[in-house]
């Protein structure tokens, strides 16, 4: 299948043409960017590389939106201000929208959908087709913070019911884009606030854990406080998550049912998921973004520290990749599910 990508030149944008070019179902046909970067070879559109790409990548030539675009399925990395219309318009157009962006994961037929979480909200994708008169449509993947979190309260909620979560996180400076935080305000620092973090953390996982109800989802009920931190690291989220459960299990079976977690991306073998979504690590000191950032391609999390808790139930830390398990790749491997089940 022939794709392109929007939102091209940022670091995003460009996790998405790393993680595509030579991808065994989809075919990177088109890379599109703003106007000011219409027309240039992609290597010189980008102000920052992510990294050194293959002279066929570099040299492609950067769309407009404007233009004919020669895909079917457009992965968008563009700031949720622009996406909000933009993504509009291409699913008007006729192209399949797999977003990143925040504008549209709350939309009543909108799936907000992590594969291994909650596949089977996908089906909103009917509802939408048929009010948008249009094979064209919109999926979207959580927020970077919430993808981890949510991951690693999925297969505790399943067994044991998760009532309450607190979570505190120290996100790294690559969830700010670029330039992001200005050095002499994120060195040796560490900045409390994130614009409309907190609430992306605290709502995205009631709909992405809710009931789906035929053209909707009832959102689950769960209470979730969050506090949004950022910190002097690169690449990586690292989460301190505290849960309440409706009944409390012994700290072995806690364990277990983060150790054994798969979903259907793992039973379908999809080229980007990782053998084991959620890595149980045991040493008192893991894990750390730089050590365990990387592991499965940066489409695992790793969860340690799991203990008792005094006032809730039990506590853990989540490592997350935060632009290819929480952005990039988070979004292909949606559409990999979809070209799979042959909904593409």
């Amino acid at each position: 299948m022939k794709v392109g990508i929007i939102g091209a030149t940022g670091i995003v944008g460009q996790r998405f043409i790393d993680l595509l070019h030579d991808h065994p179902f989809f075919k990177l046909t088109e890379i599109i960017a703003s106007e000011n970067s219409a027309g240039k070879r992609f290597s010189e559109a980008c102000r920052y590389q992510v990294k050194q790409f293959p002279e066929k990548i570099s040299s492609m030539e950067v769309k407009s939106i404007k233009d004919d675009l020669d895909c079917e399925l457009i992965f968008s990395a563009i700031p949720s201000k622009a996406a909000k219309r933009t993504e509009e318009l291409l699913a008007e157009r006729g192209y399949i929208v797999a977003s990143n962006a925040s504008a549209h994961r709350m939309d009543r037929d909108v799936p907000l959908v992590i594969s291994e979480v909650n596949p089977e909200h996908l089906a909103l994708i009917e509802s939408q087709k048929k009010r948008r008169k249009s094979d064209g449509f919109i999926i979207t993947n959580p927020n970077c913070a919430t993808i981890q979190l949510v991951l690693a309260l999925k297969p505790v909620h399943d067994a044991f019911t998760v009532k309450k979560v607190y979570v505190v996180s120290m996100q790294a400076v690559s969830g700010a884009g670029y330039p992001g935080v200005a050095s002499l305000d994120i060195i040796d620092n560490i900045i409390p606030y994130i614009k409309n973090e907190e609430e992306k953390v605290e709502t995205e996982p009631l709909k992405i854990l809710g009931e789906f109800e035929g053209d909707h989802i009832e959102n689950a009920d769960i209470r979730i406080s969050a506090s949004c931190n950022r910190v002097d690291v690169m690449e990586g989220h690292l989460e301190c998550v505290t849960v309440q459960l409706r009944e409390k299990p012994d700290i072995e079976s806690f364990k277990n049912a983060i150790k054994n977690f798969r979903g259907l991306p793992q039973r379908l073998n999809l080229p980007s998921a990782p053998k084991k979504p959620l890595i149980l690590m045991e040493e008192e000191e893991r894990p750390q973004p730089r050590l365990d950032r990387d592991k499965e391609r940066g489409m695992a999390c790793s969860v340690g520290r799991v203990r008792e808790d005094p006032i809730l139930d039990f506590k853990f830390i989540v490592l997350g990749h935060n632009t290819i398990r929480g952005a990039a790749g988070a979004s292909i491997l949606n559409a990999e599910l979809l070209y799979r089940k042959k909904e593409i």
